[in-house]
């Protein structure tokens, strides 16, 4: 399994960005497949997560209504715009990958996940 994030970088408050991810070397069908972010100082943290199968979405209270998260199963990729950012928002974005069988909950546990993509930064200035 590989992960290849890409987009990042820096914006204003209030400005957008759009993260994406490229994976290879599973079926798509059934691997959830998301985004972790870590601030520094802080622990990694779920904010955005998509099943494979039904395209069912998770978003962390901090993110729900700004961030949106899709999904192309044809080209195994996952893209999340980020919209109304805010300097709390500035982070090291990670792609995450995992099996996760049918009728099964999405996690947002960090532990759950063994296949992580290289990371991205988002840096939010006020």
């Amino acid at each position: 399994v590989q992960l290849q994030a890409s987009g990042g970088g820096t914006v204003q408050a209030g400005g957008s960005v759009r993260l994406s991810c490229e994976a290879s070397g599973f079926t798509p069908d059934f691997y959830v497949m998301g985004w972790f972010r870590q601030a520094p100082g802080k622990e990694r943290e779920g904010i955005s997560l998509i099943s494979g199968k039904d395209g069912t979405t998770v978003y962390s209270d901090s993110v729900k209504g700004r961030f949106t998260i899709s999904r192309d199963n044809a080209k195994n990729t996952i893209d999340l715009q980020m919209n109304n950012l805010k300097p709390e928002d500035t982070a090291v974005y990670y792609c995450v990958t995992d099996y996760l069988p049918i009728g099964m909950p999405i996690s947002v546990d960090p532990d759950e996940y063994d296949y992580w993509g290289q990371g991205t930064l988002v840096t939010v200035s006020s």
